[in-house]
């Protein structure tokens, strides 16, 4: 096993190798990725040890299964230099601005037709949902938990960047997904950040252009999932446009689960 830290290895490991940006971003390595699928039970025992190692666990999972580069994590596809500072960003600010200006899938659309789509809300944005109480370390086990869920029937590998927590991962990597809706990762971290202090969710698997967070305490009416919903739709419009087509019926899909996942075009 090539080991890229300064650190000993939090756990044993299975073989891994360092992987590092493209062209542009020098050779310090991102992060470390094992060589075969993630053993059961190990993102868990790495989430454990994050607060002595500083290693933030992910499952990695490629752009199609059985993709022999393993897009976009073995093939050149990470750009950390392009991803500016997530903390420097407002979350509330961020979702605003995305619902009001729309998404260019959009534009065919009309104003009623939108405003259906988008009711009750239409294109005035309702404000970010309220923040949840979520009982000590009910957060972490529910990670674990959809971490060991995933783990057995995906295509995943195991990843661990130096990060103080899932949102920090996911910009420090580099990662690029939602280049033809938002092409700065930081301002995707921003919002989960502000996800994992509101909500308690935290990011487990990253995809080539796909994200799943676990959920301790999802709302349990559509009452209370609409104003997720619409944040839902602000940070990744095609969760409404291309998915579910309103958002209303949207949020009747957030209540009482535990994962919120996302996709883009």
């Amino acid at each position: 096993m090539t080991w890229p830290f300064d650190t000993a290895p939090p756990v044993p490991l299975p073989p891994g190798r360092p992987v590092v940006g493209d062209e542009g971003a020098g050779t310090q390595p991102l992060l470390w990725i094992s060589d075969g699928p993630a053993p059961a039970g190990l993102w868990a025992e790495l989430h454990r040890a994050h607060p002595r190692s500083g290693l933030w666990p992910l499952l990695l999972s490629p752009l199609s299964a059985g993709d022999p580069d393993f897009r976009p994590w073995l093939s050149g596809e990470l750009f950390p230099e392009h991803v500016s500072d997530f903390e420097s960003y407002d979350s509330a600010a961020l979702l605003r601005t995305w619902w009001e200006a729309g998404d260019e899938d959009e534009d065919g659309d009309d104003d009623e037709e939108l405003a259906e789509v988008l009711a009750p809300y239409g294109r005035t944005w309702p404000g970010p949902a309220p923040a949840v109480t979520v009982p000590a370390g009910v957060a972490d086990a529910e990670a674990r938990g959809l971490a060991e869920v995933l783990a057995s029937f995906k295509d995943v590998r195991l990843g661990l960047v130096p990060a103080r927590s899932g949102a920090e991962a996911l910009a420090a990597c580099g990662w690029s997904g939602p280049l033809n809706h938002e092409n700065d990762t930081a301002r995707i971290a921003a919002v989960l950040a502000d996800w994992e202090r509101r909500f308690g969710a935290q990011l487990v698997e990253v995809g080539f252009d796909t994200l799943h967070l676990s959920v301790p305490v999802p709302p349990a009416t559509v009452a209370e999932a609409l104003p997720i919903a619409a944040e839902h739709t602000a940070f990744c419009p095609d969760q409404v446009h291309q998915g579910a087509g309103t958002l209303t019926a949207y949020a009747e899909q957030l209540v009482d689960s535990h994962q919120w996942s996302f996709w883009w075009d």
